[in-house]
């Protein structure tokens, strides 16, 4: 059941975008004018910009919101001095937890981010404390009829892919849909080529996937994702990873 939960949280992330709106779109335009501020307004050569444009187009955020928030960062508008910043840390049952930043005062941040860890039976960690079980990785979530496992394979290898793994069944209501895995470097263009294969993508993101997953249910699946929303509900807060694998088991 690894696909299905793998699709049940991209669903639950694209339902929180939907219901947050305002506030993804206030983290991506953060996103856009620090990436714009220190590479420069051209996405073809600020790969860091590149991946915040595709975070607001799957956000569906409007052209001209992110082409205001790119002339802010590169135009020197906005004088906020924001840096990245990676908290780790681990939530009930040894889950592992990464919390990816951008703040203009760590000591607020990091006070927040701790409370929320310590409000949900969770610890904040040390630095390098659970990142050496994730890696980096692009990921492209495509819908296609009519596709067998071993086409998408081929046409996502073609692509420059490096895994596919099946999400879920065709329904009357809804085509397949699988999971496309990239190196970082090449995920923007591994997204393009698919898209001219004709596949519909869903969703897209450079995550931070672990390496192994952990299985939580009942009551410590829910801490859990409570964990992660009150995290993910931080202003400073840009995204959220763990090692949780949500089962039906109790």
């Amino acid at each position: 059941m690894a696909g299905h939960n793998k699709w049940s949280k991209i669903r639950h992330r694209k339902a929180i975008v939907d219901k947050r709106r305002g506030k993804v779109w206030t983290k991506i335009s953060k996103a856009l004018i620090v990436a714009a501020r220190h590479g420069g307004s051209d996405p073809d050569s600020n790969l860091t910009l590149r991946y915040a444009i595709d975070e607001a187009r799957y956000a569906n955020m409007p052209r001209d919101t992110v082409e205001r928030a790119i002339k802010k960062g590169a135009g020197g508008e906005d004088t906020s001095d924001y840096e990245h910043v990676r908290y780790e840390g681990y939530a009930p049952g040894g889950i592992a937890v990464i919390v990816d930043a951008l703040t203009d005062n760590r000591t607020r941040t990091v006070n927040e981010v701790r409370l929320a860890f310590s409000d949900h039976d969770s610890n904040l960690g040390a630095s390098g404390c659970v990142a050496y079980m994730f890696q980096s990785k692009g990921q492209i979530a495509v819908t296609v009829r009519g596709y067998s496992d071993e086409r998408m394979m081929e046409v996502a290898l073609e692509a420059g892919a490096s895994d596919v793994e099946s999400l879920s069944a065709p329904t009357d209501d809804e085509p397949p849909t699988w999971l496309v895995s990239t190196h970082p470097n090449d995920f923007h263009l591994v997204r393009e080529r698919l898209e001219k294969a004709g596949l519909t993508i869903a969703d897209a993101q450079i995550a931070m996937v672990p390496d192994t997953f952990s299985g939580v249910s009942g009551d410590r699946a829910k801490l859990i994702e409570n964990l992660v929303e009150a995290l993910e509900d931080l202003d400073d807060v840009q995204k959220v990873f763990t090692n949780a694998q949500p089962t039906s088991e109790e």
